[in-house]
């Protein structure tokens, strides 16, 4: 991808992932690599960050003799997916306009 990706929009990602279901932290990467050129050393902090601030939770759970990490979202971190929302709204409808030649 030619455009730069920064951490709010990655977050809001991660958030939007979790809002639907739990994920497994190697599912959650995958998805993510899905629409992004993101490495590992990049995704994980933003993880932590979010874990830290409180809007994501995890629980591990016991799988062929293995945990998995798992990532639910929180009130709070449904309450952060909205912001993100309408924040990405508004950026996507003001970036749509340039594009296609439209003036506000």
């Amino acid at each position: 991808m030619a455009f730069q990706v920064g951490s709010a929009l990655l977050e809001a990602c991660v958030l939007a992932i979790v809002k639907n279901e739990d994920v497994y932290g190697y599912t959650l990467t995958q998805r993510m690599k899905e629409a992004f050129d993101v490495s590992e050393s990049t995704f994980y902090p933003i993880l932590r960050r979010l874990q830290k601030d409180g809007f994501l939770e995890t629980y591990d759970v016991l799988y062929s003799g293995r945990l998995r990490r798992y990532y639910r979202i929180t009130k709070l971190g449904l309450s952060k997916h909205e912001e993100y929302w309408h924040e990405w709204c508004s950026f996507k409808d003001n970036i749509d306009n340039i594009m296609t030649g439209g003036h506000k």
